[in-house]
């Protein structure tokens, strides 16, 4: 059943039910309710942004070129951030935001404001968290970048607190909305591939130039990371020398999970990891700037290539894989198989037993355009030059129409936790010697209930 028609069939029992145990949603509900009945709509959404560096811009870009937007407020500890994304908004015509600066907790003074209903938040991964909770307990919509949690106890505070103030948290995962992705889930949901079986994913893409980089434009080279660093490279690389797990499995897991039901009718049951050795990186130090270079005494302990199996409840088997140190062209790897029939993105082909021929590789792009997904039917032209395709365009819209209705957000705090949690049981399992860990429920068994509603309204 589409949203707009289940939230038609009872609206304020509809909007009452995104609520969560707060009441924060509560506020304006018959008037929420009304637009929705009416399928008009032409509240404002008023928009903060924590973090505008190069993603934050990349967002406040898609925020600026919508007429239902209001950018009140933007917080970030770089003063030549802060005026670069003044600049923008000056460009698009709109009144000066207020800013935030000076101290990494600036971001807490500008959540005391009452015009602000949602946050954007694109900031270096260990602040995604702290900043999201703080974000839902202000009263407000927090849409975090990924990966939104670090630890298991990062992802249960994220779960926690969406239920306990009832305001949602939406994981900004792109790659949901990039246009073959949703058009194989669009297949996958008129049973094209049979029931699914198997699904591989990841991040397969050659970081080093961001990971190391003391340029001024990105990514202008060097072999610097921390201070001496620009953008990614000052905290990104960090992560690299302390951890070894799948540091970043979002924008894979994303799309399979919604293939798969994940939170909706089935979950993640248990994973393990293998890591393989780490050259990469020490490597790249070494054939950019020599032996003598600092930085080629550096221990990283991630290695190159992470490979993650994880178990589902309902019998499938998904393989994640991470790898950003080593030369190789980008690919997340996308494999969806079924009963029926597989698609991989790798070879931009597919079968499917009865449609193309058997034992051999047709190309995807004809069933593709066929079974494009009704949201870029509608929105092709709107995506246009927004980031990455297009699908930048999709989620921003998924985050801004929520607010503006006053309901849930079709990627949740639940959906937030489960992806995000990958990094640490991955670090777990790898530690252990590739020991199975398990999944936490973050949903409390509510899995069982809860149904899709990812891509299921017709506009967003």
């Amino acid at each position: 059943m589409k949203r707009r028609n289940f939230l038609r069939a009872g609206a304020l029992a509809g909007v009452g039910a995104t609520m969560g145990k707060g009441e924060a949603l509560a506020k304006n509900v018959e008037s929420k309710a009304a637009a929705i009945l009416s399928g008009k709509d032409d509240r404002t959404a008023r928009i903060g942004f924590i973090g505008v560096g190069l993603r934050g811009r990349n967002h406040l870009n898609i925020i600026l070129r919508r007429d239902d937007c209001q950018v009140t407020a933007i917080c970030d500890i770089d003063p030549d951030a802060l005026a670069q994304s003044q600049k923008m908004i000056s460009d698009f015509g709109r009144p000066a935001a207020a800013e935030y600066s000076g101290s990494e907790l600036a971001y807490e003074e500008m959540l005391e404001r009452d015009d602000i209903d949602g946050v954007f938040i694109a900031t270096p991964w260990l602040w995604h968290t702290r900043m999201a909770v703080d974000t839902m307990k202000a009263g407000k919509y927090a849409g975090v970048e990924v990966s939104a949690a670090n630890t298991l106890e990062e992802c249960w505070d994220l779960v926690n607190t969406y239920e306990e103030t009832g305001k949602p948290c939406m994981i900004l995962e792109n790659v949901n909305y990039r246009r073959d992705v949703m058009a194989v889930l669009n297949m996958v949901r008129q049973g094209l591939f049979g029931e699914m079986i198997h699904l591989e994913c990841g991040y397969q893409h050659d970081l080093r130039a961001v990971k190391f980089n003391n340029g001024k434009q990105p990514y202008g080279g060097g072999v610097e990371f921390g201070e001496n660093a620009f953008s990614e490279a000052k905290w990104r690389t960090h992560h690299s020398v302390h951890r070894n797990g799948d540091l970043y499995p979002t924008h894979g897991i994303g799309p399979v999970a919604v293939y798969t039901d994940i939170n909706r009718g089935n979950r993640f049951v248990s994973l393990t990891s293998t890591a393989s050795k780490a050259r990469g990186l020490h490597n790249y130090i070494v054939d950019q700037a020599g032996e003598d270079h600092p930085n080629a005494d550096v221990d990283f302990m991630l290695g190159d290539v992470i490979t993650t199996v994880i178990r589902t409840q309902n019998g499938e088997s998904i393989i994640v894989s991470h790898d950003t140190n080593l030369p190789r062209p980008y690919s997340l790897g996308f494999r969806v198989q079924g009963e029926k029939g597989i698609w991989m993105d790798v070879n931009r082909s597919l079968m499917i037993q009865g449609v193309t021929p058997d034992h051999q590789w047709t190309p995807a792009a004809e069933m593709l355009e066929q079974y494009d997904h009704p949201l870029w039917k509608k929105y092709a032209a709107r995506a246009t030059g927004s980031g990455h395709g297009g699908m930048d365009f999709f989620v921003d819209h998924a985050f801004v129409e929520s607010i503006k209705r006053g309901v849930d957000t079709p990627l949740d705090a639940y959906d937030a936790a489960a992806w995000s949690a990958i990094t640490p049981l991955s670090e777990a399992s790898i530690a252990a010697g590739s020991a199975p860990q398990a999944f936490p429920d973050f949903t409390r068994g509510q899995w069982m209930r809860r149904k899709p509603i990812f891509a299921l309204d017709d506009d967003y």
